[in-house]
């Protein structure tokens, strides 16, 4: 790993650090508070504004991927390098244990918290919040995937002539991913996003973390695979 590539590694950290302490925070902390709970929307919402903040804080930096399968569909789609790549993962998974780590210590301070109730991991069958099956959340992360890349790779293209809006397009396009998807799997899209929870919160969340890590990186594969070699064939894509 080059030098100069390090505060691009920051960046990543910080910015998964924030999108998990804000997302799962609004679901553990905010999302069922009694009538002042934000409830589905307002933790859609909650993910969605984290990475709209992120975008526009460290976009500038290193792309503001904070998100492992956006780095995997990067590589693939040819945009990036796949050595820079390995940085950016690593940094991507840190970025989220931190970020549930911290989540961890403020939600426990309130009396009676008990890790067994959730640190916003995701989860299929019973672990479900509406007791999806496997094969419901393995497709719902798969092709919710593979929308939220379409979005990242046509926002961010150089044809697009509303490019400075690229932040604001994918943060609202991951809210309207979590209004369909939380009652599935709580929503993941991002394996980083997964792993961080699902270590503090043990048991069944370790289980079931491959789904969550499988089906996101297949689903920005194949958004990658369509969008470099069918609906935007003809683009030079640069490493």
């Amino acid at each position: 790993m080059e030098s100069k590539n390090y505060h691009k590694f920051l960046a990543e950290f910080i910015g998964t650090m924030v999108l998990v302490l804000m997302g799962c925070g609004s679901a553990v902390i905010a999302g069922a508070n009694g009538t002042t709970g934000v409830g589905l929307l307002g933790i859609s919402f909650a993910f969605g504004l984290s990475v709209i903040a992120m975008a526009y804080a460290i976009g500038h930096i290193s792309g503001c991927h904070i998100n492992p399968a956006i780095t995997i569909g990067m590589v693939v789609a040819g945009r990036m390098k796949a050595k820079e790549s390995v940085g950016y993962i690593i940094a991507q998974i840190l970025g989220a244990i931190a970020g549930a780590g911290i989540l961890f210590v403020i939600a426990s301070g309130k009396p009676g918290f008990d890790i067994a109730n959730g640190l916003g991991q995701n989860g299929y069958d019973m672990a479900s919040p509406q007791k999806y099956s496997l094969l419901s959340g393995f497709v719902a992360e798969t092709v919710f995937t593979a929308i939220f890349l379409l979005v990242i790779f046509g926002s961010t293209s150089t044809k697009n002539i509303y490019g400075g809006f690229a932040g604001l397009a994918i943060g609202l396009s991951l809210v309207l991913i979590h209004i369909v998807g939380i009652p599935i799997t709580g929503v993941s899209v991002n394996p980083a996003r997964s792993i961080g929870p699902a270590l503090f919160a043990g048991g069944v969340a370790i289980s079931q973390l491959w789904l969550f890590i499988v089906a996101p990186i297949l689903g920005s594969i194949l958004a990658a695979v369509v969008w470099r070699f069918f609906v935007e064939k003809t683009e030079n894509l640069k490493a």
